[in-house]
């Protein structure tokens, strides 16, 4: 009893407001706003014309906003031949597509590796386990090396096969199969007369959304913004991609590019912020399923 009476005044998850959850507030609005600040900064920065960019000391908030360095964005664009919403259809296509591929890739990958036996299969989650310790420039020669012997050089796949083989995101979603996706559920289906496929999309993607939700993110992350692609393997400019069109833009020196880039950014930095609120949720679950505290 006297444990419990050091919960009186408190409501525990309440389902509205309570005083009890003043404390709180108290806390994590300053925290919010503080981590507010980059993200207020990047949008401020997009919408400032150049002279307030090159102020000394910088301004926070912008204070004559204006679209110029959007506009310069796209007339550059109209002057190349090949227009804006090219680069970044081909953006969304390669996004969709390498996201779509990922995700069945790494799901069935994840669901084999911990349901099934079979011969090596602990030989290679430790090779994809020891794959975690290296960063994306260790493997650029090698990657190099297997677009260009492929004949991927050139074409639409070499924007999407670099990015198929994701060893965190496999090593998450194979971690939440083993806790998520009782061995018992999965033979009560198979009694059922359910056959693999529909195993693997009927019973297993649905329990494992969360960490396919995180590889999501990770992956769209990584295809979003990537710019070497388009610069080691792509000669067709109708081949190339909005974030290498960007970076093309910010290359230059002169006075103009600063806005350029402040206006990149936002619009690079924007679609992650997105998906990231959209998805946060499952992130959360994955990470607390996962082994990673």
């Amino acid at each position: 009893m006297r444990g419990s009476s050091s919960f009186q005044g408190t409501k525990i998850n309440p389902t509205r407001f309570h005083r009890s959850q003043i404390k709180f507030y108290l806390l994590l609005i300053p925290i919010s706003i503080f981590m507010l600040l980059p993200v207020m900064f990047v949008i401020s920065n997009a919408f400032k014309p150049i002279d307030e960019l090159q102020r000394f000391p910088p301004t926070f908030i912008v204070e004559r906003p204006s679209l110029n360095n959007f506009r310069y964005i796209m007339q550059v664009a109209s002057g190349t031949g090949v227009p804006m919403s090219r680069f970044l259809l081909n953006t969304v296509a390669v996004t969709a597509v390498t996201l779509v591929a990922t995700i069945l890739i790494t799901g069935m990958t994840a669901y084999a590796l911990s349901k099934k036996k079979f011969r090596a299969k602990e030989w290679l989650f430790k090779v994809n386990q020891a794959a975690l310790m290296f960063v994306p420039a260790a493997v650029g020669l090698p990657r190099y090396l297997v677009i260009i012997n492929s004949g991927l050089n050139n074409n639409f796949m070499a924007h999407i096969v670099p990015f198929l083989a994701m060893p965190v995101g496999l090593f998450l979603v194979k971690q939440f199969v083993d806790t998520q996706v009782p061995d018992s559920l999965l033979e009560a289906a198979r009694i059922d007369g359910a056959g693999e496929i529909k195993l693997m999309y009927k019973v297993v993607f649905p329990l494992i959304k969360p960490a396919l939700a995180t590889v999501m993110i990770i992956t769209f992350q990584a295809v979003w913004g990537a710019v070497e692609p388009s610069t080691m393997f792509i000669e067709d400019d109708t081949l190339r991609t909005f974030a290498f069109y960007l970076g093309s833009l910010t290359a230059g020196g002169a006075p103009m590019m600063a806005g350029v880039g402040a206006a990149a950014g936002m619009i690079m930095f924007l679609p992650n912020l997105i998906i990231f609120i959209a998805l946060q949720s499952r992130v959360m679950s994955t990470m607390s399923h996962s082994g990673i505290k």
